[in-house]
């Protein structure tokens, strides 16, 4: 993209590559359930990881077909549910509609805003060698970010490297395409943590949870609404992570120091 650089001294001309957003309609039997801007790339893992994180399915085994279309208005995935699964989507079939920048985008009500987060179960402890491990190592992996400053990213560590990293233009989308990535991959979310580029707002939480991650770190620093919604659900919150130093918010054991 061109562009022109303009200083107190001075105007140049030249070029920067800055990312793309997409209008992704995500379907299920052929009705629209909801149109998000995101980056496209990992299409696949972004719809299964939003079909998993929003509890419209609790299973990838019953998303029966995708299929993903390019369109000239953006992008088509459309999806078909198991029949048990399809009737009951139906009785809470809504419209969303969702800017790249958001996370609870189109919620009809209150109580489905502030719904709290699933439990997560006991798991093992992390040390903080490893988290620091994990910070410097998502820099490392964030190829498209690298290039244009501007998107967020989300990964998986799982033993002594990430196992899956995706970017997108929404810190949520990003989430969702790690958690699409995860279930294809049949890794359960409970066998490492999250690592995230962004600040730590509730919709994360509530994504996180609704995978069974305990453990997600942030770069950026947490919400208040978010901090009591992992302390509620059992959530390990460490921010404002640096590759020597964070915050333990919540359920701080979890963390060996």
């Amino acid at each position: 993209m061109s562009r022109r650089l303009v200083t107190h001294r001075s105007a140049v001309s030249g070029a920067r590559v800055v990312p793309e957003e997409t209008a992704i309609a995500i379907t299920f039997g052929r009705t629209t359930y909801a149109v998000m801007m995101a980056t496209p790339a990992d299409i696949e893992d972004f719809v299964v990881g939003f079909s998993l994180t929003e509890r419209i399915i609790e299973d990838i085994a019953e998303i029966t077909e995708l299929e993903v279309v390019a369109l000239p208005q953006g992008i088509e995935a459309r999806m078909t549910l198991s029949s048990n699964r399809d009737a009951q989507l139906l009785s809470r079939r809504r419209r969303l509609t969702g800017p790249a920048g958001c996370g609870l985008c189109g919620i009809e009500s209150l109580e489905a805003a502030v719904a709290p987060p699933r439990p997560v179960a006991p798991s093992g402890r992390v040390s903080k060698e490893t988290i620091f491990r994990a910070l410097d190592g998502l820099r490392e992996k964030q190829m498209l970010n690298a290039e244009t400053h501007a998107v967020h990213a989300a990964g998986f560590w799982l033993g002594d490297e990430f196992l899956a990293v995706r970017e997108d233009v929404g810190r949520h989308n990003a989430l969702d395409k790690l958690a699409g990535a995860l279930a294809r991959a049949k890794t359960a979310a409970n066998s490492g943590f999250l690592v995230v580029s962004s600040r730590l707002s509730i919709e994360l939480v509530q994504k996180a949870s609704s995978i069974g991650c305990p453990i997600i770190v942030a770069v950026s620093a947490p919400t208040a609404f978010a901090l009591r919604a992992a302390e509620d659900c059992g959530m390990t919150v460490a921010a404002v992570a640096r590759s020597d130093s964070l915050e333990v918010f919540t359920h701080a054991d979890r963390i060996e120091v």
